[in-house]
């Protein structure tokens, strides 16, 4: 198989997480407010969110919101694994409770440090847009997210972020949805990364009508793990050096050898992963 797994996707008639190409785009599915996406570029490039273009978890930074920056222990304990998306749902009717309001956690949003070197390679990507067609995957939310990247004047480079929807009712409550539903084991009810990542990879392949060259992966968290395992062996896993991502991928390499396909490239700093890619383009 020599090129990117990707190459031989099947086409989902309807992927999860986006609207029929004939009707109107979803809340949850936020699309580039410029033109259509030149079908020429060579490759394809996901990013996650919280501590990956961000250096915190949004979800723990809007806590600074809510009384004495920390939420009541009755409500930390409804916690249950694999339901973090009905958890915030929780979180999120508790602030509004408390007279928090979508100013109040924009502007905690719009403070939120970007990873070291991040800012550095969203500019190497603007300077190479007939090379990089750029996608944001995140279990955080619409607004959350939103909020950071227009801060920073970097909303117009994603040409689709998939997150979970979030949008605030007439009482200024932000309310929280599941992304969609899927049968993965190793994620979280409300959204498998890799059924994200393989859905779009085909609908845009069909749309192109052609492969990418690579597919690459920016991570860090354990649910990034799971989407780089659909990665082929010309495609590159970019985990955030000593964080849960890198740490499954050498756990597999060690036990399985062989199982995870992708070219692995650690990075601490957005400026690594840099430095990868313009050895990429070169080629």
């Amino acid at each position: 198989m020599g090129d990117s797994f990707f190459n031989c996707c099947y086409v989902p008639p309807h992927p999860p997480g986006e609207e029929d190409p004939r009707g109107p785009t979803r809340s949850h599915v936020m699309t580039s407010h410029s033109t259509r996406v030149p079908s020429d570029k060579r490759f394809l490039i996901f990013f996650d969110f919280d501590e990956t273009i961000v250096d915190e978890t949004s979800d723990d930074m809007v806590v600074q919101a809510a009384p004495g920056q920390r939420l009541p222990g009755w409500l930390k304990d409804t916690y249950h694994p694999g339901r973090y998306n009905e958890y915030m749902q929780r979180v999120l009717a508790y602030l509004a409770e408390q007279g928090v309001t979508e100013s109040d956690m924009r502007g905690i949003m719009e403070k939120i440090p970007a990873t070291p070197g991040m800012i550095t390679l969203f500019q190497f990507l603007r300077t190479r847009p007939q090379d990089f067609e750029v996608a944001l995957v995140s279990d955080a939310n619409t607004f959350f997210i939103e909020s950071w990247l227009r801060r920073v004047g970097a909303r117009q480079l994603f040409h689709r972020v998939f997150t979970n929807p979030a949008t605030f009712n007439k009482d200024g409550r932000l309310l929280l949805r599941p992304f969609h539903s899927h049968d993965c084991p190793r994620c979280p009810d409300n959204m498998c990364k890799q059924v994200v990542v393989r859905d779009h990879v085909a609908r845009r392949t069909h749309e192109r009508g052609r492969p990418y060259q690579r597919v690459f992966y920016v991570g860090d968290g354990a649910n990034d793990f799971c989407p780089a395992l659909a990665l082929g062996p010309r495609d590159v896993a970019f985990p955030r050096r000593d964080f849960p991502m890198h740490r499954l991928i050498t756990e597999t390499h060690e036990a399985m050898p062989g199982e995870f396909k992708a070219v692995t490239v650690p990075w601490v700093s957005g400026e690594d992963v840099v430095q990868r890619l313009r050895k990429l383009v070169a080629e």
